[in-house]
């Protein structure tokens, strides 16, 4: 649920008319970001606020009856076509390529999809991307089985700069200066995921990859290639928080803080040559 800053950030962006000729998501950013494509600020925030305390939604009982924490049909069928329908027609006829990445449970490496029309496949990726370790099935699409993509790539970055996009806005959940620490629990992650070894060696080394990508984007933020967004300080929610006043809360700061980099971004984004 830090994923509600990057709502913020996504809506002052649509409502200042910032465009991006591509952009990647991993896990909430995926989920989330799909709407910055679709043009549908403010559904994000709306929905989570709305069915954060269903059981549909999210729930241990969701987790005992269907394998899913939060519930995969509620999720990526009910919400999408009926309670909160995601705009598929702008989604496709929007321009902005969108990228998402899951953690192939084969190999434990990040494995990218590039969604087109918002159909059924490309909500399988989403899913996917957000289908955390312990409390979700492995997503089974285009002959994958897949987990939460921020296992493997926490940032995708290198991905978009691997296809040619040499200027980037990154959107953080975490502070400057936050790093992860080796889990004290990894015995119990080993046992836990034995079905799936590279998932389990590549969570054993996941703060070691988060690390070094944090120090990655600074120095391309030292550098004057990447423009970064993150908030001021840790903002303080928890994964699964049911209360939507602490949704808006972390919402309201993600707009405060794009719209604080506002003359920034688009200073960064007229600089000459960049794609």
């Amino acid at each position: 649920m830090r994923g509600m800053f990057t709502c913020g950030v996504i809506d002052v962006l649509l409502e200042n008319r910032i465009r991006f000729d591509g952009a990647a998501g991993i896990s909430a950013g995926a989920a989330l970001g799909c709407n910055f494509k679709s043009r549908q600020s403010g559904r994000g925030v709306r929905y989570n606020k709305k069915y954060c305390r269903d059981s549909r939604y999210c729930s241990l009982r969701s987790l005992i009856k269907t394998g899913d924490l939060y519930g995969a049909d509620f999720c990526y069928r009910q919400l999408p076509d009926v309670l909160d329908p995601f705009d598929r027609e702008t989604f496709r006829k929007d321009p902005t390529e969108f990228y998402v990445g899951a953690t192939d449970v084969k190999t434990g490496r990040c494995v990218y999809h590039k969604c087109s029309d918002g159909g059924e496949t490309d909500m399988k990726w989403l899913q996917a991307s957000a289908s955390m370790p312990f409390v979700s099935k492995p997503v089974a699409v285009d002959g994958y089985r897949l987990l939460d993509g921020g296992i493997a790539d926490a940032v995708p970055y290198a991905y978009m700069e691997s296809l040619g996009y040499n200027r980037n806005v990154i959107v953080l959940t975490q502070p400057e200066g936050y790093a992860k620490h080796k889990s004290a629990a990894l015995p119990l992650v080993k046992l836990m995921l034995r079905k799936y070894p590279a998932v389990a060696g590549a969570m054993a080394i996941r703060h070691e990859m988060y690390n070094r990508q944090m120090a990655e984007i600074k120095d391309r933020e030292q550098k004057g290639v990447s423009l970064v967004i993150r908030p001021p300080q840790a903002l303080g929610i928890g994964r699964t928080e049911k209360n939507p006043d602490e949704l808006e809360r972390v919402y309201q700061i993600g707009r405060r803080a794009a719209a604080d980099a506002l003359p920034e971004i688009k200073r960064f984004l007229s600089s000459e040559g960049y794609r």
